[in-house]
Order: structure tokens, then C-alpha cells, then sequence
């Protein structure tokens, strides 16, 4: 059973990118909340593939004895949000991603890239101001 939240986030990321997700992003949320340690930000493009991302999720976690602690949006296919604790998931149709913009609300949060598990780049903090 995997316990480790960035194995477990990258584990998440390799099965939304089998079932063809679009915009995958990883979020690193350590320090930045108290309830997660990443966010899986990704979308499809149709309600159906939304659908069928999570299914995909859930079916490699399970495999590895991890089940969400919660589940929303499956019916309806436009945002899934799947609650792994240490790792949150957020599958959207696209236009609902872009109308709540999760990434420019934790624009702070360094971006991993899931292939690598690198952070991308520098932390965003300040970033418009030019700090760094």
C-alpha cells in the first residue's frame, strides 16, 4: 500500500493521463493548507471522460488498497472532486475549470511535473512583483 502523498499524487496523475486527460497539473500544497499535501488538477472533454478519469483514478488506487475518503460530482460529470486526504483531485469539463480557476486561486503553490516530480521552475510567490 503506498503511504506516501507524492507517489500516491503521481500514481493519480499517470491514471488521469491513461484515460487521455487534458491540462494535467500537479500542485504542491504543503505549508500552503492543512488539509492536503497536493492538488490533481486535470480535465476532459466531455462529461463521459471527466467519468471515466475518475473510474480510471480509482480503480489504480484501489489496486493498491487506497480508497477515497470522499466522492463528488460523479453523476453529473462537470467537476469530480476525489478526497484522498494527503492528495485532492479535481477533474473538470473544461469550461467549469476555467470558470473557477483553481490554479490562478493557488497561484503560490509550486507546480510539479508529475512525468519528473520536479517542482517546475520557482515557487510563483511574488512572482508578479518580481521577487524572487
Amino acid at each position: 500500500m503506498v503511504t506516501n502523498s507524492k507517489i500516491k499524487s503521481e500514481l493519480i496523475s499517470e491514471a488521469a493521463a491513461n484515460k487521455k486527460a487534458t491540462g494535467l497539473v500537479l500542485l504542491e500544497m504543503k505549508g500552503m493548507t492543512s488539509f492536503t499535501d497536493y492538488f490533481v488538477i486535470c480535465s476532459g472533454k466531455s462529461d463521459r471522460q471527466v467519468q471515466a478519469i475518475a473510474q480510471g483514478i480509482e480503480e489504480i488506487l484501489a489496486r493498491e488498497g487506497i480508497h477515497p475518503l470522499g466522492l463528488e460530482g460523479m453523476v453529473e460529470g462537470k467537476w469530480v472532486l476525489m478526497d484522498y486526504a494527503d492528495v485532492v483531485v479535481h477533474i473538470f469539463l473544461e469550461p467549469v475549470r476555467q470558470f473557477y480557476d483553481l490554479e490562478g486561486l493557488w497561484i503560490e503553490a509550486p507546480r510539479i511535473d508529475a512525468k519528473k516530480g520536479e517542482t517546475i521552475g520557482e515557487s510563483s510567490i511574488g512572482a508578479k512583483e518580481g521577487i524572487r
